[in-house]
């Protein structure tokens, strides 16, 4: 703690005043000394508070003690939930200290925590731009920056194609007289600003976000716009008529579509429009000036469908193994990703995936032609309204290709107006991704030519359903999704005999079985299905337990491998002074995990989880049981932990860990927040001998030249938005790293060979660097756009993971380069790699 007392200077005033103003000052001074000394810290702010005020010249001397004052006092008000109390000091110490960096990143973070991620990005944009080497308000606005200005901007702003549709469209209606114009969703502006060339007379644009909506503002008047474009921080819902535009309006444009079409609320937002902002439309046959009459640009939709094989969606959201490392997941356990279980959930969630299944890892194998599943005409209000009550429309589509059957992918194409439309189908060069349905409860996922996919189509809740996937046969069975199984829906598929043979054909499970469905993210059933991770941990956990007592794990894994061959029933009775102590075992990876039950299968141990959510516990105990554990052999850690915050911590006062199993890396491709601090407090935790998992992590990257990477990360100038000066506003909202890339899939050309970047050793961290340089070898001429990366995770010296692989779970990152750098093959390129906090920053050595 600083603790250096300032004394306060005389000036050019004299006299009984200023004399008693400096004798005030220091007794504050030493008041607030005292009170920090005995941790009053509130007391203490006050104190320094009276002292800046009476003399604001000692700012440079006190203000590092200010500063941990006021940290400390702040941590205190949001432990008590002294929100506006918290809220106010810092309004202060900025009033104060307003070009003070520390203060402004420390205010966002306060303010983040609380939800407010708008007001956050501000404050730590401020603080990067008073002081651009400030890590800690870099990590923290890269991490809010992709939240706020989502990464797909950049992309559709970098699309040509688009840009260049979309303005023809929206040129050719204001031509034709739609003068006056609502842009809903307005984004960056671009759509406004296109109206307002066409010569439209009145611009309205609103948008939701204040991020956005901000930006917009910049952007309207960078291009000298503002005069001619109103911009309203709102939804479109909550626009009033004369309050906010003086009249209606004869053309929406909008861009409120998603990978499903109806994701982002178009359907509701047009109704509204239609109903309290547009003009009538003009009916058909009807002639007359375009400007007495609305429309929409959109002006329609087709959303079209094809069923594929795909090992890579497969792998992300069907466990595909009854045995992992030894473990037997039981047959009443289910698991499911959010895509799968969200029609049975009470919380709408999206019911699709997305990916671009161009750069799909593996490729894809079609299944069925590409089919129509439905088609929409923003114009007809009653059309639009009739949507979310019409019933799901069943539809069944030819199998031509034998394969398994993993997803039903979907686009769509948008149809702006007569001339031109946009399509966002898998063979086309796109910005969009494609919606993913993923294919689960089927007793056989293998189809052939003969076969029919069905499935029901409706638009609910706001999004494109796709339920009810099933497999009608050429052998004329049934392979039905759970809810597939009434009388009229099988009726319509066949004959009665037909329908016979399909009920027949059904399986049903026991009716006493404890059926448990348990929801984990895309990663983490891609992470079950990982065999080469669990067993690598299994090996490395037996090899350290082998060496603390190697004579006690034998006799233990003995007594397991017998108690497997029993039956449930069949347990004897043991003495508890027969018991040895046993070896205790910490697993505080992210999600759900089961590394604690393989644990538990190597002999004497006692393993903890740290799962939080109830479904994953309650799982964990059928697998558990399932496995023939020992009542209470794994213990859930967090029911022991008071303060959830603190969970490292000793198994008993007076016991230490044998293993503790930390998450290192990120499924995004980033080194975990504050893993080497993790690190830290659980090397004074392990026993003598004990190890933590992994115990180091080499980073390996390469460089490349990928302009896909740049497209995704930065708008290139102004040719792409068509001469409108957008790419320097919402470039400030770029971040230099990608993350959640398959490098495997990514369009790009090596130009060296990998090397490593950088070693976090988690056991011995005397051997870690903080800051190094790399000399890269160039084997091919080129510009380096890129440094992808990834890592080794050595769980001891002889067993690695790789976050690259084929099974891993993790995705990959890379950092961007600001500008292209060119190379000849047998240069050398130097990068200076800094790890700072859980922050890697990979930089070329000029």
């Amino acid at each position: 703690m600083p603790n250096s007392r300032p004394r306060p200077r005389r000036g050019a005033r004299s006299g009984a005043g200023a004399a008693g103003r400096d004798e005030l000052v220091s007794r504050s001074l030493r008041s607030a000394e005292h009170c920090l000394s005995a941790q009053d810290f509130g007391t203490a702010y006050a104190h320094y508070l009276l002292v800046l005020s009476l003399a604001p010249e000692l700012k440079d001397d006190v203000k590092e003690t200010f500063q941990y004052t006021l940290f400390r006092w702040a941590e205190e008000l949001d432990a008590l939930s002294r929100t506006q109390d918290l809220l106010g000091c810092y309004e202060q110490a900025l009033e104060l200290f307003p070009d003070d960096e520390v203060i402004c990143n420390s205010m966002g973070e306060h303010l983040f925590r609380m939800g407010f991620r708008d007001e956050a990005a501000g404050y730590f944009h401020k603080a990067v731009k008073l002081n651009p080497d400030f890590n800690d308000a870099k990590e923290n606005f890269y991490r809010v920056a992709n939240w706020l200005v989502e990464r797909w901007h950049f992309i559709m702003l970098n699309d040509t194609k688009r840009n260049t549709i979309y303005n023809a469209a929206i040129q050719n209606a204001v031509c034709l007289g739609s003068k006056s114009v609502l842009d809903i969703g307005a984004g960056t502006g671009i759509l406004s600003m296109f109206a307002k060339k066409a010569g439209a007379h009145s611009v309205y644009a609103c948008e939701l976000s204040k991020t956005m909506y901000e930006l917009a503002c910049d952007v309207v008047a960078a291009n000298k716009m503002e005069a001619g474009i109103k911009l309203l921080h709102m939804k479109s819902f909550d626009i009033e008529i004369p309050k906010h535009i003086p009249e209606r309006v004869s053309l929406v444009v909008t861009e409120t579509v998603d990978a499903g079409l109806f994701g982002e609320g178009i359907v509701e937002s047009l109704i509204h429009a239609w109903e309290h902002l547009l003009l009538q439309p003009k009916t058909r046959g009807e002639n007359g000036n375009c400007e007495k009459y609305g429309k929409v640009i959109p002006a329609s939709a087709v959303i079209f469908g094809m069923a594929v094989e795909c090992a890579e969606i497969r792998r992300h959201h069907r466990v595909g193994t009854k045995d992992v490392a030894g473990i037997c997941l039981p047959a009443n356990v289910k698991f499911q990703s959010p895509a799968c279980s969200s029609v049975d959930t009470e919380e709408t969630v999206e019911p699709y995936t997305t990916e671009k299944m161009s750069r799909v890892p593996g490729g894809y194998l079609a299944l069925t032609e590409c089919f129509e599943i439905m088609t929409v005409d923003f114009n007809n209000l009653q059309e639009l309204k009739s949507l979310a009550t019409k019933k799901p429309d069943k539809i069944g589509i030819p199998v031509v290709k034998e394969g398994i059957l993993d997803a039903v992918v979907v686009w769509f194409v948008l149809q702006l107006d007569d001339e031109r439309s946009l399509s966002t189908s898998p063979s086309e060069e796109t910005c969009w991704e494609q919606a993913i349905y993923p294919v689960h409860d089927l007793a056989d996922y293998w189809i052939k030519p003969g076969d029919h996919v069905m499935m029901e189509v409706s638009c609910q809740d706001c999004y494109l359903r796709i339920q009810n996937i099933s497999v009608f046969g050429s052998e004329c069975e049934v392979d039905a999704g759970k809810n597939f199984t009434k009388d009229k829906d099988l009726l319509s598929l066949g004959s009665e005999a037909e329908l016979c043979s399909a009920l027949a054909n059904l399986q049903t499970s026991k009716p006493d079985a404890v059926e448990q469905t348990c929801i984990l993210e895309s990663t983490e059933i891609a992470l079950l299905n990982n065999n080469l991770y669990h067993e690598g941990f299994k090996m490395a956990m037996r090899k350290v337990l082998s060496s603390l007592a190697p004579e006690k794990l034998c006799q233990a894994m003995d007594t397991h491998c017998q108690n497997n061959e029993m039956s449930c029933g069949s347990t004897e009775n043991v003495s508890e002074e027969s018991i040895p102590e046993p070896f205790y075992v910490l697993d505080v990876s992210e999600g759900f995990s089961i590394l604690p039950i393989i644990a538990g299968t190597l002999g004497q141990v006692k393993p903890y989880s740290s799962v939080e959510k109830d479904q994953h516990r309650i799982t964990l105990d059928l697998i558990s049981e399932a496995n023939h554990f020992p009542k209470e052999t794994l213990e859930f850690w967090l029911r022991h932990v008071e303060d959830e915050s603190a969970v490292l911590q000793r198994p008993k006062s007076d016991k230490l860990w044998s293993i503790i199993i930390l998450d290192v890396i990120e499924p995004s491709g980033l080194i975990q927040q504050e893993i080497m601090e993790k690190a830290a407090i659980s090397r004074c935790l392990l026993q003598s001998g004990g190890k933590i998992f992994p115990q180091y992590v080499l980073m390996f990257g390469l460089l490349v030249e990928s302009q896909t990477l740049v497209e995704e990360s930065a708008v290139q100038g102004t040719e792409r938005t068509l001469g409108l000066n957008i790419a320097p506003f919402i470039n400030q909202f770029q971040v230099p790293i990608r993350v959640f890339l398959d490098l495997s899939s990514l369009s790009c050309v090596p130009l060296s060979k990998p090397v490593e970047l950088l070693r976090l050793d988690l056991m011995t961290p005397y051997l870690n660097t903080s800051n190094r340089e790399v000399k890269v070898h160039i084997c091919k001429s080129g510009q380096v756009t890129a440094i992808p990366f990834w890592y080794h995770m050595y769980l001891d010296d002889e067993i690695r993971l790789d976050t690259s692989s084929e099974a891993s779970h993790w995705k990959q990152a890379a950092v961007v380069l600001d500008n292209p750098i060119q190379v000849e093959m047998g240069e050398e390129l130097v990068l200076n790699v800094q790890h700072h906090k859980s922050n890697v920053s990979i930089t070329v050595k000029q």
